[in-house]
């Protein structure tokens, strides 16, 4: 292109050209969908924001997803995996780049679900989740089923009409989305509902629950693989069947869950067993019980039979104890005498020991023994009391020591106390002798500033000071009217002047003389029409 054309054309900002670039693409593209492998993403920004790049084998654009999307996405974005992403084609002016703002997100195919499938298996069975000791067991004969399925689908008819033919419950249908946006959030919020009901309340308690949904594809079946899905399972409290596709399909769900159906209805069936079934049970059990304890009854009868066929008869076994029941009671009366002459010769041989004169000696003892009582304890009372005056000798010589050492020591205080005054004083004394010492210097050397700067110093070279009538300085002839009464001032006295009527003509100073210093201003008094004095200058 020639240079005169290229001068020509219209410049451009980098603002504009970055706005025309932005419109360009916005216009031409639009809404777009792209395939690509995620890259560079660290999980969600702290704005809540999601950058990271979609790429193939030869390329890569860059994408984001604004907070507000990426909450309410289903399939949220992962590192190396395959996606389809929906957005809206624009600029970046500050990097120069174009990027792809996502909308949504999905998985690029089975096998990609099926790698997200299997690498979020092994994330969950790593914090042990699908471990065996984690599962419970389900309950024989359930009182409560609750049941997380769809309220319109066939699911919820299959179980009820199942349960029905096999022993009736109570059924708790909790209705959720099974498929689609939110669904995954409704089965985990009915799981921990379930569980958060009060035992005892109005709404009973399940003591089993099924979660349950018809057979389908892997896309119709992911919101059992969701995470919030499986953890909700895992952390049921009650035991738990997972009934999710038929037989041949396999969600995360039924690795967390206590129990495994393989269709909806095998697990009714493994809630319940068969009425009918249990009644012939019972039946038979009964039987068996009414045969054994007639057996039993019929072999403890022959046992008593053969026992009471060993046994002596009734007048045999009272035959000796009655015979040693008469031979006794024909020897009592004898031995009751035998007894009472027993006793009659022990009382005898006690009162004759009772005579006045052992009475008296044994109050002889007894006043003997308070004697003998009185004096030890007289004695003990004079060791005491002269352990008493002893301990308090003892500490009446200890309080005059201590009386004595403390007076000491409040001495010693004093005569300590009296040599720190004596010392501060003598540093008072110093310290106001050099205080006045400075004072003293202070003072001179002021009265030598003052000497030096005093106008007398200047009357003593010769010259002299001039007062009017007022006292007021006189500082130039002009201001010295006629006859006018004056005081001069010279270094050895003052004397008085009157001006003379003839005003003489004013001498310029010589230039070389100094002028005059600036003196501070005072009052002036009124001004007299005076002859000037051609008097010159003190300074």
């Amino acid at each position: 292109m020639p240079a005169d054309n290229l001068i020509n054309a219209p410049e451009f900002t980098v603002s504009e050209l970055s706005s025309a670039l932005k419109r360009t693409v916005e216009d031409r593209f639009g809404h777009v969908r792209v395939r690509g492998e995620i890259s560079g993403f660290r999980g969600p920004h702290s704005s809540g924001h999601c950058y990271f790049a979609l790429k193939d084998e030869s390329a890569k654009i860059e994408a984001v997803i604004w907070k507000f999307a990426h909450a309410r996405m289903r399939f949220k974005p992962q590192e190396g995996l395959e996606v389809i992403a929906t957005g809206k084609l624009t600029t970046y002016p500050n990097s120069s780049k174009y990027q792809i703002v996502i909308d949504s997100l999905e998985p690029a195919g089975i096998g990609a679900l099926m790698a997200l499938m299997e690498e979020r298996k092994r994330k969950l069975a790593a914090e042990g989740l699908f471990d065996e000791t984690r599962k419970q067991l389900l309950p024989w004969l359930p009182e409560v089923i609750g049941v997380v399925t769809s309220p319109t689908g066939a699911v919820i008819r299959d179980i009820l009409h199942r349960l029905e033919d096999r022993f009736p419950r109570r059924v708790l249908v909790w209705p959720v989305k099974v498929q689609g946006e939110g669904s995954a959030e409704q089965v985990a919020a009915a799981i921990r509902g379930f569980n958060a009901l009060p035992e005892g309340g109005r709404i009973p308690r399940p003591d089993l629950l099924i979660v349950a949904r018809g057979g389908g594809s892997l896309e119709d079946l992911w919101s059992f693989n969701e995470e919030i899905v499986v953890r909700a399972a895992a952390d049921s409290m009650i035991p738990l069947i997972s009934a999710v596709g038929h037989e041949t399909d396999i969600t995360l769900i039924d690795f967390a869950a206590d129990k495994r159906a393989p269709t909806p209805t095998a697990a009714a069936e493994m809630a319940v067993p068969v009425r009918s079934e249990l009644f012939a049970e019972v039946e038979s059990l009964a039987r068996r019980t009414m045969v054994c304890w007639q057996r039993g009854q019929e072999s403890r009868r022959n046992e008593l039979r053969a026992a009471a066929r060993a046994l002596p008869s009734l007048s045999e076994l009272l035959a000796i104890p009655r015979q040693r029941l008469d031979h006794l009671g024909a020897a009592l009366p004898r031995a009751l005498k035998a007894n009472t002459h027993a006793h009659h010769r022990r009382f005898s041989h006690l009162s004759a020991g009772l005579t006045l004169k052992v009475l008296r000696g044994q109050v002889t003892q007894a006043n003997h023994r308070l004697t003998v009582s009185g004096e030890r304890i007289r004695l003990s009372a004079r060791a005491l009391l002269r352990n008493r005056r002893e301990r308090f000798a003892g500490l009446e010589v200890r309080l005059k020591a201590s009386k004595l050492s403390n007076a000491q020591a409040q001495r010693n205080a004093i005569a300590r106390n009296r040599e720190r005054a004596q010392r501060l004083a003598e540093r008072a004394r110093r310290a106001l002798d050099t205080a006045m010492q400075r004072l003293d210097a202070r003072v001179a050397h002021s009265g030598q500033l003052l000497s030096a700067l005093s106008y007398r110093g200047v009357l003593a070279r010769g010259f002299a000071l001039v007062r009017d009538d007022h006292g007021h300085a006189v500082h130039g002839a002009a201001a010295v009217g006629p006859s006018a009464r004056l005081s001069i001032e010279f270094a050895d006295g003052r004397v008085g002047a009157t001006a003379d009527a003839d005003r003489p003509q004013a001498t310029a100073p010589a230039s070389g003389a100094p002028k005059a210093a600036p003196r501070e201003a005072k009052p002036a008094a009124p001004k007299r029409v005076s002859k000037p004095v051609d008097q010159g200058s003190l300074f």
